[in-house]
């Protein structure tokens, strides 16, 4: 059996669709492309056990609706599985049509958040044969693959239509109790991880790759994130395999950083065995690391570790500087934490990019100013380097999308406008939409004050730091364009 993991192209005037962004979505100006890296779970999994496997991510291969069509055509597939995102989701149900016209009898398989949302949904609206929901759709897929060349019986979590009674049946609720470490090593080549190791705002340093030591996130509470349903169940590989395969992309590929995409790194006696294994394996001469990590968490040793162990790039998920939408997020310890937690790091020798949303119902003007005079003051105390803005969207399956549904706070269901882009719940009462795209650009702005340039162009020492900076004011510039008031529409598909 020929199978195809896949992200068919979406051309479109907004510019990049970041599809494999793990739990947000998000349209850029300037090319960005992140590496996949359950799906490239897949693809190897499925390879080493004996599938013939094509890689066919259309979005980074840059290619045309006719491109992938003939691409497609060319490789017979038998199955093709496609992750899908809200934003998404209309555009890939015309995709599987078009799919299965091309060629009838390939097995087209959807998965990903969304579907894990609405798993009945596809069915009403594109042939898909199959629905696959949770998070380890690595596995899923495998146990659909042997179910359908081997007669294996199916686990739960797959949905599909009986084709005589015309109604969608499962195989039960899908569970997250694979062991991480009986995965293969991500086949790198097979997925073609050069696509994705230059066009990345994390990378410093290239050519650089993403891992993930966990799925997904430990905290795994805030109301907000997609991956609070895909994922429900902490795991992660041993601090001994993560290194394993950091010393490979290192020996292998002379990759010179890697990103660690899991929701949250994991701390305590973890995170201590690994970065002191970046040091006593020398990889900390080689390699520059980057995580995910909640403010509030870590203590001044621990920083002090990683920065020893050559960490970089930490990203934090600030969300908002109001306390109030903070605890209503479930995000867990407060705003006072989120300036220590950032002085900390940097006092360390990292460089903390946060992320912060506005759009919030409850939220005023005054409540959206604070996020950034919250932002504005860590960039004039030096404390973070980056940061990255959007408005808070109540994804499908989420405690959010349930409140929002319950409080009849959604302004459209129309998934093309959940891109994060545009408010898609309503604004409390004298706050305008146009105010909220400008409030998120002003957070972009934030970073504009003359002690942090002067920091920054005081802390060039080298050509590599000059293209850096020149990269990071480029991406600042297109995320403006991001949330300009006159930004283009989607418009349909021409497959």
């Amino acid at each position: 059996m020929k199978v195809m993991i896949s992200y068919p192209p979406i051309p479109s005037e907004k510019g990049v669709p970041l599809i494999s962004q793990n739990r947000q979505f998000q349209w850029f100006n300037r090319p960005t492309f992140i590496y996949p890296v359950v799906p490239a779970y897949a693809a190897s999994l499925l390879k080493e056990r004996g599938y013939d496997v094509v890689w066919g991510d259309g979005v980074a291969m840059q290619m045309g609706t006719d491109d992938f069509k003939l691409f497609f055509d060319r490789e017979k597939p038998d199955l093709i599985a496609i992750e899908a995102k809200t934003p998404v989701i209309k555009f890939y149900w015309e995709w599987v049509s078009a799919l299965k016209k091309l060629r009838p009898g390939c097995v087209t398989v959807l998965m990903g958040d969304h579907v894990t949302a609405f798993p009945e949904e596809a069915f009403e609206h594109c042939p898909v044969d199959f629905v696959v929901t949770g998070g380890d759709f690595d596995w899923s897929l495998l146990n659909l693959a042997n179910h359908l060349s081997k007669g294996e019986a199916l686990e739960g979590g797959v949905y599909w239509k009986d084709p005589k009674e015309g109604v969608v049946r499962n195989s039960g609720t899908f569970k997250l109790e694979k062991n991480l470490n009986d995965n293969p090593f991500i086949d790198r080549e097979l997925t073609r991880w050069e696509l994705y190791s230059t066009e990345n705002g994390n990378f410093k340093y290239t050519p650089g790759t993403y891992q993930m030591a966990g799925r997904d996130c430990w905290w795994g509470k805030c109301t907000f994130c997609s991956w609070t349903t895909t994922f429900n169940n902490f795991r992660s590989v041993t601090p001994e395999r993560h290194l394993d395969e950091v010393e490979m992309l290192v020996k292998r590929y002379g990759v010179r950083e890697i990103f660690d995409d899991s929701g949250t790194f994991p701390a305590g006696g973890w995170l201590r065995k690994f970065c002191q294994g970046l040091i006593d394996r020398g990889l900390h001469k080689k390699v520059v690391y980057g995580c995910n990590m909640k403010p509030g968490i870590l203590k001044q040793e621990h920083w002090d570790l990683m920065g020893k162990a050559n960490f970089r790039f930490v990203l934090f998920g600030v969300e908002s500087a109001n306390q109030q939408t903070l605890d209503r997020l479930l995000k867990g310890g407060t705003v006072e934490e989120i300036e220590d937690t950032m002085r900390m790091a940097k006092k360390a020798g990292l460089q903390p990019h946060v992320t912060c949303m506005v759009g919030y119902p409850w939220e005023t003007k005054r409540d959206a100013e604070n996020t950034i005079n919250l932002t504005k003051g860590l960039f004039e105390k030096g404390y973070i380097d980056t940061l990255q803005a959007t408005i808070v969207i109540p994804y499908p399956g989420t405690p959010l999308y349930r409140e929002a549904k319950e409080k009849g706070w959604l302004l459209t269901e129309d998934y093309n406008r959940f891109d994060m882009r545009e408010p898609v719940m309503k604004l409390m009462e004298g706050v305008k939409y146009e105010e909220i795209l400008k409030l998120t650009q002003g957070i972009y702005k934030s970073f504009l004050t003359p002690r942090f340039v002067l920091r920054k162009l005081a802390s060039i020492r080298n050509l590599e730091d000059v293209k850096f900076l020149a990269m990071a004011a480029g991406r600042v510039i297109g995320h403006l364009t991001d949330f300009s008031v006159k930004q283009p529409k989607q418009e349909a598909l021409k497959i």
